[in-house]
């Protein structure tokens, strides 16, 4: 099979209709958003933009930074409502049963890959009450070695302050920090899934510690 270089123009249209009237809106006004190292993300071809995690709200505040649309899993429960799965399939998400095996769901990510998606994957695989990675998965550095696309580490700083002690989303400033492109594992062996995991984990971490 060969892989598509872009996300499906449908796919793309709606990502920018949904960014500029409501995501970058709120990102830029409400949580007074600041983003660096877009110029890091390929206009082209796919790849997995790996991420800290400490928000319902990172899912689209990774996508509306990286200027292009993010692929991410979804709860398969969601694509049985009517109107619902239409909109979330065309932004790019794409059903995964939670309840599952983790090979199911490594599956899902590859054909989102192969569909010419930037495809994210939070590192630690849950979110983190202080948004700091500390445990994380070779999940992402293993659908990287097996489908050969970069890595891309992305720091959310900040998003974990977004619903502390609230059960409505607080107007905290924001940082989004994109990293230099990684190369994929050349295999999948675990001391190479390792190496590059722990290395998108200190880079990523890296870039929270340098702040607002």
């Amino acid at each position: 099979m060969t892989a598509r270089e872009r996300e499906p123009v449908s796919n793309l249209v709606l990502y920018h209709l949904f960014k500029w009237s409501i995501i970058s809106p709120l990102f830029n006004t409400y949580f007074r958003g600041r983003i660096y190292g877009v110029e890091k993300v390929p206009k082209s071809g796919a790849a997995i933009a790996v991420s800290n995690h400490a928000s319902y709200f990172d899912p689209p505040i990774l996508s509306t930074s990286m200027g292009r649309p993010v692929a991410f899993m979804a709860k398969e429960e969601l694509f049985k409502v009517p109107i619902l799965k239409s909109g979330i399939r065309l932004y790019g998400a794409y059903p995964v049963n939670r309840d599952g095996s983790d090979r199911a769901a490594i599956r899902s990510a590859i054909k989102a890959i192969e569909a010419g998606w930037i495809t994210g994957l939070f590192l630690e695989g849950t979110r983190t009450k202080d948004g700091r990675i500390h445990h994380p998965k070779l999940g992402a550095a293993l659908i990287a070695a097996k489908t050969q696309v970069p890595l891309i580490p992305v720091s959310l700083w900040g998003t974990e302050k977004i619903f502390a002690g609230s059960s409505f989303p607080r107007p905290v400033p924001l940082t989004i920090r994109i990293g230099d492109v990684i190369a994929p594992p050349q295999s999948t062996k675990k001391e190479e899934l390792t190496a590059i995991t722990e290395k998108c984990a200190s880079i990523i971490n890296s870039m929270l510690d340098l702040g607002r």
